[in-house]
């Protein structure tokens, strides 16, 4: 072979190659492409909440303990010592509640029993859960939108996607039924809420700086001293608590806390999107889960301990939204909502979206069987239970809407979402207009109200407790 044919042959051969490189680069990003494509697309069908035990080294801590009355904080870290374990936080409003981070790398749950087994100094021990949010979201450009003054003859505020809430005010627009919703404009007549009213959304977090939502976020006032944990130390917590990052920082980069806290408290009135069922409002945030809208129990009660620490300083925390949870039962996380509840923090559930009866397969938080709990199934605007909402005669205890449900989202947007989770904030809103009429309301009372003052649906028959729809009208005649 000559010079020249040679040199033609290595020409060919660089082409052949950088072809084949350009190839494998493409079909690389296509993959990835697919890949991200899978992971963030949205299902029409409603997903379910999933729990899945922390066993990795890296997911720390890895149990929760509860010792005894009486064992002592130097006896706790005697134990911890010799088992080569360390104390990671306690939780304080809970009684020697502790958890606990294993320095050998051995399951959560081989943990958890070690310290069951020692029945004369520990109550229970149990693994800490992680929790995954799935509610399915899309989003939405709302058309026909018109810009309505306020009458004050039908309490209708002039946010311009008013006509798009069915759950507030239900006209038949979109194939509804006339009159499905929670009756919040008559509510409306004789409170939009109050500034003296603070409800934490325990969540994703929430987008504070919404242009919905800003005027509603709580801020610490001067007067109440800045958060501080034993171990943590003191955190700056402005506008709430940030249970996954240990930080005051509690911006939501998931979305789900932003929409719950929409349904609950956007200003109302303001020429601007939506209206809460609360157009005045302290909507507090608690951020348990990250962007990815993953969360832990252990998270979960170290921001119930937050806002049950705040109610102790002088802050008027008078419900907790919980639009998520799960198959795990942890006694940890009961005993912390009954602390809420011992401060008279009511503790508004979501039933789930299973699609299952929670009587016979039980869902936490919302299965907790406490006087400050009230477990929430969802209707559509039809006023039918959404097909994927769960139920249980004895275990679920209202209705509310929680299908296609517009509210606030990340950025200054608006979508809709449907889950147990759209239908709970509707039952914490109700729950704030009750407080900011009657200040002085126990939390049992609260409860009683809002339960006991429920349009009878024949289509809840055996599926919810009092087999009614949320009323917020006839919540606040009582």
């Amino acid at each position: 072979m000559n010079k020249k044919n040679i040199w033609i042959h290595i020409g060919i051969a660089v082409v052949l190659i950088g072809i084949a490189a350009i190839f494998g680069e493409f079909r690389q990003w296509q993959s990835t492409l697919v890949r991200k494509t899978s992971v963030f697309s949205e299902s029409e069908a409603p997903r379910k909440p999933i729990a899945i035990e922390r066993t990795s080294a890296e997911s720390e801590p890895e149990v929760m303990v509860r010792f005894r009355s009486g064992v002592t904080l130097a006896e706790i870290k005697r134990l911890t010592a010799k088992n080569n374990d360390t104390i990671e936080d306690q939780i304080e409003n809970v009684n020697n509640l502790y958890s606990i981070d294993d320095l050998d790398n051995l399951t959560a749950e081989s943990v958890a029993k070690q310290y069951a087994a020692m029945t004369d100094l520990v109550e229970y021990a149990e693994p800490n859960f992680e929790i995954r949010l799935e509610d399915p979201v899309e989003s939405i450009s709302p058309k026909n939108l018109l810009l309505r003054k306020t009458d004050d003859q039908t309490g209708q505020p002039n946010d311009p996607m008013f006509q798009e809430q069915w759950a507030l005010s239900n006209n038949g627009q979109n194939g509804g039924k006339l009159n499905a919703d929670i009756d919040v404009l008559k509510a409306w007549l004789k409170t939009q809420g109050s500034e003296d009213v603070v409800v934490a959304v325990l969540d994703s977090g929430v987008d504070y700086a919404h242009q919905d939502l800003v005027e509603n976020i709580w801020f610490r006032p001067n007067n109440i001293p800045a958060y501080e944990d034993n171990e943590l130390g003191v955190i700056d917590d402005q506008n709430g608590y940030n249970a996954d990052a240990n930080s005051g920082d509690p911006m939501d980069q998931n979305g789900h806390g932003t929409h719950c806290a929409g349904i609950i408290g956007a200003s109302g009135n303001n020429g601007k999107g939506i209206a809460g069922v609360n157009w005045k409002v302290q909507i507090m945030p608690l951020k348990f889960m990250g962007s990815g809208g993953f969360g832990t129990t252990k998270n979960a009660i170290e921001a119930i301990n937050y806002a049950i620490d705040r109610k102790k300083a002088g802050v008027n925390v008078r419900v907790i939204n919980a639009s998520w949870g799960s198959t795990m039962y942890s006694k940890a996380l009961e005993d912390a909502i009954r602390a809420a509840g011992e401060q008279g923090i009511l503790f508004v559930a979501a039933a789930g979206n299973n699609g299952t009866d929670n009587d016979k397969r039980p869902h936490y938080p919302s299965n907790y069987d406490l006087p400050n709990v009230i477990s929430v199934a969802a209707l559509d605007r039809g006023d039918t239970l959404a097909s994927f909402s769960n139920f249980g005669v004895k275990t679920v205890h209202i209705a509310a809407p929680g299908k296609d449900i517009l509210s606030t989202w990340l950025n200054d947007q608006y979508r809709e979402a449907s889950g147990t989770s759209m239908a709970t904030p509707q039952v914490a809103g109700v729950a704030a207009l009750i407080v900011a009429d009657q200040p002085d309301i126990s939390v049992q009372d609260l409860r009683k109200q809002l339960l006991s003052s429920v349009d009878k649906l024949d289509i809840l028959n055996g599926k919810v407790e009092n087999s009614g729809r949320l009323n917020a009208s006839k919540a606040l005649s009582r």
